[in-house]
């Protein structure tokens, strides 16, 4: 059996040692001062990403963070795609973020990045340039998708594709660059875009400037609404949807 003695020392440094862990901790377990941030940017600028994550670690101390509820936290932030956080002595966390790469404008309010993944952009001004689409929630892949299908396809009639929407009931409509609208529908889409390149090129596209929009939802031809007129003329009595 131990000495009494023996015993009461051991309990004592154990004490000792408990009393000492947490004042360690207290002292280390400081308010944060500093945040640091990191990732090739092009869009966004450090300073900007820092006035975003500042209220996620107000009142946080420097031992005491989630880190991994706070990266969930930072990964709401509009423009960032990933985001790692690590703590760096004595007082100040890293983020190093990998940012969002817009590709579209979506639905008027917010971007698209190349999987077709709307994210808000707030007070950052888009890049120019960007097509603009508009689709239902969770249509942001597919829209994305026939955009560069259907850019492909005109780009080679020498007119460019700079809007596209898909309507809550399939119907596909497309604005070209001068600003004619076309009325493209939900069905037999391929056949309706062969329609419309032949007609473009026969005579329709050194008209493009007096053509308010071309409605292809006709079982053959197509249907022209032409500026100052205020129907369309008409090669077939009725079109479907």
């Amino acid at each position: 059996m131990a000495p009494r003695g023996g015993v009461v020392g051991v309990f004592l440094l154990a004490l000792l040692l408990g009393a000492g862990g947490r004042a360690l901790w207290v002292w280390l377990d400081r308010p944060i001062e500093r945040v640091s941030v990191g990732g090739e940017l092009h869009h966004v600028s450090a300073d900007y990403l820092r006035s975003q994550l500042a209220p996620l670690i107000q009142g946080q101390t420097w031992l005491s963070v989630d880190l991994s509820a706070l990266r969930q936290q930072a990964r709401e932030i509009g423009w960032l795609a990933e985001v790692r956080v690590r703590r760096e002595w004595p007082d100040a966390l890293r983020f190093d973020l990998v940012e969002q790469v817009p590709v579209a404008r979506w639905n008027d309010k917010r971007l698209l990045n190349a999987e077709g993944q709307p994210f808000a952009f707030g007070s950052v001004s888009p890049p120019p340039g960007l097509p603009d689409l508009a689709g239902p929630p969770g249509s942001g892949g597919e829209v994305l998708a026939y955009h560069e299908r259907l850019a492909a396809l005109l780009a080679r009639q020498g007119v460019n594709v700079g809007q596209l929407r898909l309507e809550p009931r399939g119907a596909w409509r497309f604005q070209l660059d001068s600003g004619v609208w076309v009325m493209l529908g939900r069905n037999d889409r391929p056949a309706r875009l062969g329609r419309l390149v032949a007609a473009w090129q026969r005579e329709l596209g050194p008209l493009a400037a007096h053509i308010r929009y071309i409605d292809l939802r006709y079982p053959n031809g197509v249907a022209v609404a032409w500026h100052g007129q205020t129907e369309p003329v008409e090669e077939q009595a009725a079109a479907d949807s």
